[in-house]
């Protein structure tokens, strides 16, 4: 009896063992993991760090040779000379112009295109679905080239229209939101029909509120694409009158002999920032929840 006790004492210790090897197994992963996504995290932010104490500076510090990591003297009065400077106010003014005017016909092209192709039935969807995917697989570029000669044979150049009608159409859009609508189930589509409900009301009351996560996503990713222009615009669009803030910023704060204040061009930088890290800290959620609902069904 005394030695079937002994035994049941020493299992009992190297059960104990076995799980506190495996408790500290999984606390030195645990804590390799949380290294690893701080080193991460730290060179994700470092940039951004450093354009926030550069815009504080003065030229002299910029230009040391050792760089500082602190500022010796907070100069705040780089970002007003940044807003007046690069005229910041009418650059925010054509930025939103053209951020919101393409965001709502492009939100309504995505929308009507992409019912068609998920709930309509007509000759030749397939294909013509297939031939769009297709026009993912070519780089932007290429596009570019053709559409500069379009828009310069048409006079659109330093337009409003030349910075929203060629990119209303987004291939992608259409394929996200159709994967979304295909998740909605065609039983209610046909007993809205035998109900008599016209396809333009069944979009608007069930498939547009079931979809809206991804519509907002859409939204979100199309302002911020519009907000982030650069090359389309600068070709096209350079003039004070249509100039979108990406370009303004380009040579906004050189002198005549071609030399750049840094510090205030990192002020106008930060300025410019600010609204893109609010939309992506408090609709984050939107953006990943509708891309995820977007991509189960096929």
């Amino acid at each position: 009896m005394a030695k079937k006790n002994t035994d049941l004492i020493m299992h009992d210790k190297d059960i104990r063992a076995v799980k506190g090897k495996a408790r500290i197994g999984e606390i030195a992963a645990k804590t390799l993991i949380y290294i690893f996504l701080t080193v991460m995290a730290v060179i994700v932010l470092f940039p951004f760090y450093w354009m926030i104490i550069s815009s504080l500076k003065s030229l002299e510090e910029y230009r040391l040779t050792v760089p500082t990591f602190w500022p010796k003297t907070f100069h705040f009065d780089n970002y007003a000379n940044a807003f007046s400077t690069a005229n910041l106010a009418t650059l925010f003014k054509n930025t939103v112009i053209v951020g919101v005017i393409s965001t709502i016909l492009s939100l309504v092209i995505t929308v009507l295109s992409a019912f068609a192709f998920a709930r309509l039935e007509f000759k030749g969807k397939n294909v013509l679905f297939a031939g769009l995917l297709a026009t993912m697989m070519i780089p932007g570029e290429l596009f570019t080239i053709t559409n500069y000669a379009t828009v310069s044979q048409l006079g659109w150049k330093s337009t409003y229209t030349v910075l929203i009608v060629p990119f209303l159409v987004s291939v992608f859009y259409i394929y996200l939101l159709r994967q979304n609508f295909l998740q909605v189930p065609n039983e209610l589509y046909l007993a809205a029909k035998v109900d008599g409900t016209k396809d333009l009301k069944y979009l608007w009351k069930v498939m547009i509120p079931l979809s809206l996560p991804t519509l907002i996503s859409i939204t979100i990713l199309k302002m911020m694409g519009a907000w982030n222009s650069y090359i389309w615009p600068r070709l096209v669009a350079n003039d004070l009158a249509h100039r979108l803030i990406t370009n303004g910023l380009r040579n906004a704060f050189q002198d005549t002999s071609g030399n750049t204040d840094y510090p205030v061009q990192m002020a106008a930088v930060a300025i410019v920032s600010f609204p893109l890290f609010l939309v992506f800290l408090f609709l984050r959620k939107y953006i990943m929840k509708g891309v995820s609902r977007s991509g189960i069904k096929g």
